[in-house]
């Protein structure tokens, strides 16, 4: 009971703050719409954010991972013997590990190396000014990966090739969705519902991260199902009630991409059959958030003491 609830936090921890991205620009594109839509956003947006995609995709993953089960079959025993599911899932947790895990580590590299940042340490300024080296290092990481993977056995090879295809094809999702929130900000006549839409089909590319970095948590999907839902719900709250409060933590985003690089890492470690115990990634994020939570609060405070 003690290590469910423990992966639990983390699980939903780590969905909050990889998910402060997703949450700053639904607060963004709902300031544009009227009450009514954003209720409609905020109720109905949170059962398809919760029961389509971090609700259906958990079972997606294990059924592909898991070919001695049916889709329905993976439904049905995740509940009622879920145990069963996690036993069945041993003999593929290796390949789920390694895909998960080097779309992770490609999602922490492209942040690291191409994205405008608030700069927490002078790595990352020097880092982002090399960003040309993105592709170097992401190909000498697959390269590697690969290379190692087919000494221990070929289909892990095949899971880094897809992990490494799931992120390119969803990383082009969203550069195209950050493309077309800047044709938001400037066609303010576009109708409330296709901003609504807008927001779902970023809701749904945001997910996957989440989901997938959840599997470094458990092979469980009721706790997968529980701790991503919680998560998702807080961000919603947040997305309207407090949003302006969160965006003032410069550094949050600092520290979900660490998490999720440091999650890609374990996995692909733990694939290669080094071990760690359960409650290493729920310390990893809730100690990171405290690091990046400790600086933000310190650039506040010098602010405001700048600003008397």
């Amino acid at each position: 009971m003690f290590q469910s609830f423990i992966i639990l936090f983390g699980l939903a921890l780590f969905e909050i703050i990889s998910s402060i991205d997703n949450a700053v620009v639904n607060a963004h594109v709902l300031k544009t719409v009227p009450e009514k839509y954003r209720k409609f956003f905020l109720f109905w947006g949170l059962l398809l954010a919760v029961f389509v995609m971090r609700g259906i995709l958990p079972f997606v993953i294990v059924w592909l991972a898991n070919a001695s089960l049916s889709l329905p079959e993976v439904f049905r025993l995740s509940f009622s013997d879920p145990l069963l599911v996690e036993q069945s899932l041993e003999h593929s947790k290796p390949l789920l590990l390694l895909g998960g895990g080097v779309y992770l580590f490609f999602v922490f590299l492209s942040w690291l190396f191409l994205e405008e940042k608030k700069y927490a340490f002078l790595v990352e300024h020097f880092l982002h000014r090399q960003s040309v080296w993105f592709y170097a290092v992401s190909s000498l990481f697959i390269t590697a990966v690969i290379y190692f993977s087919i000494k221990e056995n070929a289909l892990l090879a095949l899971a880094a090739s897809i992990g490494s295809t799931a992120f390119f094809i969803t990383d082009g999702f969203r550069k195209n969705a950050e493309a077309a929130e800047q044709k938001l900000e400037k066609k303010s006549s576009m109708s409330a519902w296709s901003k609504l839409l807008y927001l779902e089909v970023l809701d749904a590319s945001f997910s996957i991260d989440g989901v997938i970095g959840a599997f470094a948590f458990t092979l469980s999907v009721p706790l997968i199902l529980l701790g991503n839902g919680l998560g998702a719900f807080v961000v919603r709250e947040f997305t309207v009630k407090g949003m302006n409060f969160i965006s003032k933590f410069a550094y949050l985003k600092n520290g979900a991409m660490y998490s999720i690089g440091f999650l890609g890492a374990i996995m692909v470690l733990e694939s290669f059959g080094k071990e760690f115990p359960f409650w290493i990634a729920p310390l990893n994020t809730t100690l990171l958030l405290l690091i990046f939570l400790g600086l933000s609060w310190r650039e506040l405070r010098d602010v405001k003491r700048a600003k008397k």
